[in-house]
């Protein structure tokens, strides 16, 4: 992977003090990136940051925040704005999924998981992305899944915010031609972090077993695909096929049978 064009540079990583966004912050630190961390557990940003100053000599910025809430991404901009810090790459990491039938799911906990997936994320990027289009230069990574490929029943409302995700962040791609932007969407499927605890939802069925990748694999083809100018990727080839054959068949049926693959 080619990343001498990081070097120096300074990214923003929301969702960084565990999963994907560690290892998104592990291998931009690697490429000679300069790290702003953001996450709500700060115990946990101090930890990798220290693992990350052992091994690299990048700076490492924490910030503690709670990107849930609607004024954080403002809050965020000014402060490192006010600070002299100008963002380079963009990795819209942060999210969570609720799992569970919706009409049986607290909504407290799925308007948070609306706004942090869908509003925090497009907010972040109308902010940041207008600085790297007046450098023409900047390169935004948006984490999206493999959900946002079909309606999927018992992750209903997280797999409509990931098809917002991936919808906007391939418009925005397009948007972008000739500005020296680039926008790349990540739609992963399984990924082996605390994602389904988080969720509610066991681990170990033969879907998850099937199809699980561990997360720094999936960490470097996205910022491979993101150096690469591509729109978008659904990393690993069996999730990637699972994607691509939705649109062979109805809709209807490609529900269900996610509907079937999420009880298993």
């Amino acid at each position: 992977m080619k990343t001498e064009i990081l070097e120096d540079k300074w990214a923003l990583v929301t969702g960084a003090s565990s999963g994907l966004g560690a290892d998104f912050a592990r291998l931009l630190a690697a490429a000679g990136c300069h790290l702003i961390l953001v996450a709500r557990r700060q115990e946990r940003l101090e930890s990798l940051k220290d693992e990350i100053n052992a091994q690299s000599a990048v700076t490492v910025k924490i910030v503690p925040l709670d990107l849930s809430l609607p004024e954080s991404p403002q809050r965020l901009y000014d402060q490192l704005e006010a600070e002299g810090l100008q963002v380079d790459v963009l990795v819209n990491n942060a999210g969570f999924g609720a799992y569970g039938e919706f009409l049986h799911t607290d909504w407290e906990r799925t308007r948070q998981m609306l706004q942090l997936n869908m509003l925090t994320l497009a907010h972040l990027t109308w902010l940041f992305a207008q600085d790297m289009v007046s450098r023409n230069f900047g390169y935004i990574l948006q984490i999206a899944s493999n959900g946002a490929y079909q309606p999927t029943p018992f992750y209903a409302a997280y797999s409509a915010s990931k098809s917002f995700v991936l919808s906007l962040g391939e418009a925005l791609h397009y948007e972008l031609r000739g500005t020296g932007v680039k926008c790349t969407t990540l739609s992963p499927g399984i990924i082996v972090t605390e994602f389904h605890q988080v969720a509610g939802q066991k681990e170990g069925s033969l879907y998850y077993r099937l199809t699980k990748m561990d997360s720094m694999s999936v960490a470097r083809k996205g910022i491979e695909a993101l150096l690469a100018g591509r729109p978008s990727l659904v990393p690993g080839w069996k999730v990637s096929l699972m994607a691509w054959s939705n649109r062979l068949v109805p809709r209807r049926l490609s529900t269900a049978i996610a509907a079937w693959l999420m009880r298993m």
